[in-house]
């Protein structure tokens, strides 16, 4: 967009899923961080958007005032299927976090990280001789499946391509098709937990979710536990691979980072937090104003409907100078790709781990690669952003 009355009207008439806005999106979000931190939308029951950090952050922190009791999308389809703890307060999303924690923390992460980097290598042996790949398909589509299927929630990894393709539709099809898509990897989740509780007990996190918590007194119904399997299965399938290939496209364009990560392996950490920041796979959640408050001087009345808009809030020039760099070298890198408060992603670790090893493993073997020339990557957005198509080129020589 060039002209700034495009801009304006996403002030007054925002949409997560406006085409307009997928394709500008960089553009939109600086200008609203820098023009409306509250911006108005009529999609559906109509929101309103909280675009900067810090109204961000305490609104993420304050889930007595924004209940997440209503659900994450801001305009769900008809026959909408809740996914749990995500769409839960405390105390009872407090008590599955409390025994799906443990599954999720560092040093559960860390046991995985040899068998993700043999996928990761397996995955970069079979195209780097031929010195171009379309790396989502090839790779990000691919890695955080073969953990979470192999290592978490040990269902066949043959069944992988399926239900990355319903929770594809659910997250951009058309919407009469998202419900009935995402009823259909419930119903295989249903029938996968029937089958285990028939099984001994492995310790892992399946065990966890069949053995449930308790909800007020008692314990929690069948159903909460077949919603909260969909919703590790819907994180850990939907949010990482736009992640991944956030990190090797912003590679691709910038040299001296690559240079700069294998010089000095420091670095990473930063490049995973630039990565999430520009790249955050959760553009916005929905919560639920349950008292009358004012953020950045708009009134807000209980019952009104808000978006943390996460992707607004991580380019806040507030707290972020230069916001539209990947900037390795940043000495703090301040964002809301994983959350604020009680409702942080679960599945952090493993995101930073999956990222963190596909960087690693790809300039291991390819240390420099590019764009395909007149490329430009494919991105599809709406509540959820994921890259489409990444089309990357090297020679063959240069190769580790």
């Amino acid at each position: 967009m060039s002209d700034p009355k495009d801009y304006e009207r996403f002030e007054h008439a925002f949409d997560v899923e406006d085409p307009a806005f997928a394709e500008d999106f960089e553009g939109v979000l600086e200008h609203l961080v820098a023009k409306c931190p509250v911006a108005h939308s009529s999609v559906g029951p109509g929101y309103r958007a909280l675009n900067r950090y810090e109204d961000v952050r305490r609104a993420g922190a304050d889930w007595r005032t924004f209940s997440s009791a209503d659900g994450w999308m801001l305009d769900p389809p008809e026959g909408n299927l809740p996914i749990l703890p995500e769409d839960l307060d405390p105390p009872y999303h407090t008590a599955w976090r409390r025994v799906l924690n443990p599954f999720f923390k560092p040093s559960a992460i860390r046991d995985i990280e040899p068998h993700a980097r043999r996928y990761a290598r397996e995955l970069i042996d079979a195209f780097a001789e031929r010195g171009e790949c379309e790396f989502v398909s090839a790779f990000a589509a691919q890695l955080p499946g073969l953990v979470l299927f192999k290592h978490l929630i040990p269902v066949p990894v043959d069944d992988l391509p399926a239900l990355f393709r319903e929770i594809d539709t659910y997250s951009f099809g058309a919407p009469a098709e998202r419900a009935p898509a995402f009823g259909r990897v419930l119903q295989y989740l249903e029938g996968f937990l029937r089958a285990r509780g028939e099984e001994p007990d492995r310790g892992d996190v399946v065990d966890a979710v069949l053995a449930g918590v308790e909800r007020d007194g008692a314990p929690c119904p069948w159903a909460d536990k077949v919603h909260t399997a969909l919703d590790l299965v819907f994180g850990g399938l939907a949010t990482t691979t736009h992640a991944i290939s956030g990190a090797i496209y912003e590679l691709a364009q910038t040299p001296e980072a690559r240079r700069a990560l294998l010089e000095d392996p420091t670095c990473l950490d930063t490049a995973i937090d630039e990565t999430v920041r520009l790249h955050a796979p959760v553009v916005a959640v929905a919560r639920t104003v349950t008292a009358d408050v004012e953020v950045a001087g708009v009134q807000l009345k209980a019952g009104d409907r808000v978006a943390l808009n996460y992707a607004a809030a991580s380019r806040d020039p507030e707290v972020c100078s230069s916001p539209r760099k990947f900037d390795v070298h940043r000495e703090e890198v301040v964002h809301t790709a994983f959350g604020v408060g009680p409702h942080r992603c679960i599945g952090e670790n493993l995101a930073r781990l999956e990222i963190r090893i596909s960087i690693d493993e790809f300039l291991r073997r390819i240390p420099e690669f590019g764009l395909a020339p007149g490329s430009r990557p494919e991105f599809e957005s709406g509540q959820l952003r994921t890259m489409k198509r990444l089309s990357l080129v090297w020679d063959p020589a240069t190769l580790r």
